[in-house]
Order: C-alpha cells, then structure tokens, then sequence
C-alpha cells in the first residue's frame, strides 16, 4: 500500500511515427487517386444530372402553366356561378311578384 504508483508507456521511436503518419498520407494519396481517376465516368455523371435537372424544370414549368390554368379557369367558373345565383334570385323574385299578382287576382273572385 505504500508502494508508488507507476505507469508504463510504450515509447516508440520518432522515425516509427513518421513512418506510419508517411503510410497514412500515400493511402490516402491513394484512394483520391483511385476515386477521381475516373474523370470521365464524373464528367458523364454531371451531364446526366445537368439533363435530368433541365428535364425536371421542364416538367416544372409545365405543371405552373396547368397550375395557372386550372386557377383562372376556377375563377371563371366563379363568376359565372355567381351570375346564375344572381340571376337565379331575380327569377324567384319575379314569380313571388307574380304569384302574389295572381293570388290578388283570385280573391276578389269568391
């Protein structure tokens, strides 16, 4: 119990440590290397996105121009529903106005 405490660490020489942060730097060299080495398969990559992204645009503005239409077209319908309920209540009018004319009509009758 009065002993003291001690730690043990592993030293290892400078040249060992240069010698695996070297190993890790040309493998990583490496795999960037294998990775990008294929500038033509990247390159036919970007243009397949460029034409699916113009592509997507296209059907983008096709669905605004539909949006757009279906809009105005609702609008229309809109109004004209108004009119024919405008126009509708004017037609009642009149055939109360009518009605009453006739049952008016009728009373002195009896």
């Amino acid at each position: 119990m009065t002993a003291k405490q001690v730690a043990v660490r592993s030293r290892r020489p400078w040249y060992f440590q240069w010698l695996i942060a070297l190993l890790f730097v040309v493998a990583g060299y490496l795999i960037a290397y294998w990775k990008l080495a294929g500038g033509e398969n990247l390159a036919e990559k970007l243009r397949q996105a460029l034409l699916e992204n113009q592509g997507l645009q296209t059907k983008v503005i096709q669905i605004e121009r539909q949006l757009q239409i279906e809009q105005s077209a609702q609008n229309n319908l809109e109004k004209e529903l108004n009119l024919v309920q405008d126009e509708n209540i004017r037609i009642k009018e009149d055939l109360l106005f009518y009605k009453n004319m006739l049952n008016n009509k009728k009373l002195p009758d009896r």
